[in-house]
């Protein structure tokens, strides 16, 4: 039996690809399919891939970008969600500042260097104007440490999904001083290039189920219920999160939306240049437009 391993953020946009996962649609196939879970987020998933430790996974679009312009062999074989992610920017409770408005400078602790709390952080600065260094930042591996890091560096923020971080926010672990949605859509899907080689088509006819799978939990009147039992994330919030998200339906991709998401990376200095979208994507899988 061969395994095809797929890697993704333990958080409720991920949703519909546990549920496709958990039916194995491929077993008669011989392929049977893994979930990882990733709580350090993108900037581990880019690892992940570049040293092949799995197959396919669900990574912030900025991030990923940066890093294959970076030299991460890996393609892109669709979006997953195509809505902006909303971070919340959070503090610590113990600090005095309310609003991102009072500062004139930020530092921030992240999940590590390439992930979306980190790229997120130059354009937050770019918007207040700040100007960051690498000595701004503080590596604290995933969410648990963020939670242990803003108890004691109470002058650092912390940037992450706001929905994710609600609970956290509601029982008095993060203040949320504001937010920032991305210019872009928020995640794309990601194959390691041996596997495309070898199973495009079961890539691709994995992909579709679960592009079909969210468009059918959204006719389930159960479907917020559901998210917020397993999320532990209040209903309504999880209602509010599926009132602004639009999910991927098909393997559709906007030359425009890659351009803009390059060209915005150069203009924060975080990549050197951009690249032909076809060198982003695999093309046989994608449908550029």
């Amino acid at each position: 039996m061969k395994k095809l391993t797929i890697t993704g953020v333990p958080e409720h946009f991920n949703y519909p690809w546990l549920q496709v996962i958990e039916r194995q649609p491929f077993l008669t196939k011989g392929i049977q399919l893994e979930w990882i879970d990733e709580p350090k987020g993108s900037g581990a998933m880019n690892k992940s891939l570049r040293e092949g430790t799995t197959d396919l996974a669900i990574v912030l679009t900025e991030s990923f970008i940066k890093d294959k312009i970076e030299g991460n062999p890996a393609l892109i074989i669709g979006y997953h969600v195509e809505s902006p992610l909303i971070w919340g920017i959070h503090g610590s409770v113990k600090s005095e500042v309310n609003d991102i408005s009072e500062l004139g400078h930020g530092e921030f602790v992240i999940s590590r260097f390439g992930s979306g709390s980190h790229l997120m952080a130059f354009l937050l600065a770019k918007r207040e104007g700040w100007d960051l260094t690498s000595h701004d930042f503080e590596v604290v591996g995933d969410l648990d440490g963020a939670k242990e890091a803003l108890q004691d560096e109470i002058h650092k923020l912390f940037l992450w999904e706001k929905f994710t971080t609600k609970p956290f926010v509601d029982l008095g672990i993060f203040k949320r001083i504001g937010e920032i949605p991305t210019p872009w859509p928020c995640f794309v899907l990601v194959a390691n290039p041996y596997v495309l080689d070898t199973n495009a088509k079961i890539i691709g006819d994995l992909r579709d189920m679960v592009y079909q799978e969210s468009k059918d939990l959204l006719k389930r009147t159960d479907y917020p219920s559901l998210l917020s039992e397993k999320y532990k994330i209040k209903k309504e919030d999880i209602e509010a999160w599926l009132d602004q998200t639009t999910w991927a339906q098909n393997n559709s991709i906007s030359k425009n939306s890659l351009q803009k998401t390059m060209e915005i990376l150069e203009d924060l200095n975080l990549v050197a240049t951009t690249v032909k979208h076809e060198e982003l994507v695999f093309k046989p899988l994608v449908a550029l437009y």
